[in-house]
């Protein structure tokens, strides 16, 4: 049987990726047009893609603490 990759994509409405993503809907659309999250349209509705916001939390840099041990 052949090897067959799923390739779904987690799309949910966009107040629901706001919440997941923990920001709100201006930075959601900020995000959209840098080209940091993805969306989609279906009718009237904007998706977004979890997976992207999952790249995107990723991509974040670290805090460093700055206190000596």
């Amino acid at each position: 049987m052949a090897d067959i990759h799923d390739n779904r994509r987690r799309l949910v409405e966009f107040k629901d990726g706001c919440r997941y993503g923990r920001f709100g809907k201006t930075k959601a659309y900020e995000l959209i047009a840098r080209e940091r999250i993805k969306a989609y349209k279906m009718g009237g509705k904007t998706l977004i893609d979890l997976d992207s916001i999952d790249e995107y939390h990723a991509s974040l840099p670290r805090v460093e603490s700055r206190a000596a041990l």
